[in-house]
């Protein structure tokens, strides 16, 4: 069963015939999907529609009436149902792995991991809301009870009250909020498969696969099927590209958006139509900014490769704006040895591949798990 970070909101009862809309909001933008679901997958509707400057920082509502106007316009000029499921990804979620004692009933799990995030939540927990996940753990071993290891997911509850009042404002109904990286790894994914635990079959960490949405910041989580290992909220994204390249050329951020696409990573910059100067301008952008990203990916790496029982990463998939760069894959590949693919989920195939890009996301977001 579905289970969002403020599980209050989940719907109960019979299922209408409308869907569920996925929704991102970022500083520069509002981008939604619906999406249906019922035996098959079918996107109804989305969309994406421009934000006023300022209106969303970090990832927080700054000007809930301007965000309101943006997802009024939106919803009205695509159709889109007021049902939403939104999205967050901002410094005030923290996300923590336990291992706990194995413990089958759900109340006393839920105390279990109350009590142990005390320690490794930095908000108070009276102030927080609190979810969690089982992904895994480990059997009897040696006289060892079995422990499974549980994904913990706190948010403090006034940015959740402020997105939830500004939806509202909107004319939404929200029927849940969740973690940006759940929503990412539900459209990438595949679908996990049964791995029971037992005394008999001692425990077998298989590969898992980093996703990295490279937005107005970048989502990274790591994840074996659709279990979410690990995940962090980088910063470092597309935004800071583009605010260099603005700021040391007075171009717009639209023409500086404009300018890092067609320059790209994939040629030598004396292959590109277009003024030198520019070029080069743009190129040192991307290079810088394609490093940085290079650091935070590695980071995350070593960090989750230091934690006991870490299955090994395979291969790293990358999706969201970002990701549409020419040669930016071919260009991060060689540092950090392992395959890296741009994806996007078969039901935006339809749309250009600037859209699909923006719209993974939110597609994630619109799915049952």
């Amino acid at each position: 069963m579905r289970r969002d970070l403020f599980p209050t909101l989940r719907r109960i009862g019979k299922k209408d015939d409308g869907g569920l809309v996925g929704l991102e909001i970022d500083a520069d933008s509002v981008a939604a999907a619906e999406v249906r679901s019922n035996g098959t997958v079918q996107l109804l509707a989305s969309g994406v529609g421009p934000l006023a400057p300022g209106a969303v920082a970090d990832g927080e509502v700054v000007d809930a009436d301007a965000v309101a106007e943006a997802l009024r316009s939106l919803f009205s000029a695509h159709g889109l149902s007021p049902k939403v499921r939104l999205g967050i990804a901002n410094q005030r979620v923290v996300v923590r792995t336990l291992r706990l004692p194995m413990i089958e009933d759900p109340e006393e799990l839920a105390t279990a991991v109350r009590f142990a995030a005390q320690e490794q939540i930095p908000m108070p927990i009276d102030e927080a809301i609190l979810d969690h996940r089982v992904v895994g753990g480990a059997p009897a071993n040696e006289g060892a009870a079995p422990q499974i290891d549980v994904v913990v997911v706190a948010a403090r509850r006034p940015m959740i009250s402020a997105w939830l009042e500004t939806l509202r404002k909107a004319g939404l109904e929200p029927a849940g909020i969740d973690l940006s990286a759940f929503g990412l790894i539900r459209a990438l994914g595949e679908l996990p498969e049964a791995a029971p635990m037992d005394e008999a079959t001692p425990a077998k960490p298989t590969a898992s696969t980093l996703y990295c949405n490279v937005g107005e910041v970048t989502n990274l989580a790591i994840a074996r099927g659709r279990s979410c290992l690990f995940t962090r909220v980088s910063p470092v994204g597309l935004d800071d590209i583009v605010t260099s390249l603005a700021g040391s050329t007075g171009l717009s951020r639209e023409h500086a958006r404009q300018w890092l696409s067609h320059v790209g990573l994939a040629q030598p910059p004396e292959a590109l139509e277009g003024d030198p100067e520019m070029i080069g301008r743009t190129r040192m952008a991307l290079e810088n900014g394609a490093s940085a990203l290079l650091d935070e990916l590695r980071l995350s790496l070593d960090f989750y490769g230091a934690q006991e029982g870490a299955a090994p990463v395979e291969r790293i998939v990358l999706s969201g704006p970002g990701s549409i760069l020419p040669g930016l894959s071919e260009w991060m590949q060689p540092t950090l040895g392992l395959p890296i693919a741009t994806a996007r989920p078969d039901a935006l195939s339809g749309l250009d591949a600037a859209a699909g890009a923006r719209l993974t996301l939110p597609y994630g977001l619109a799915l049952e798990e």
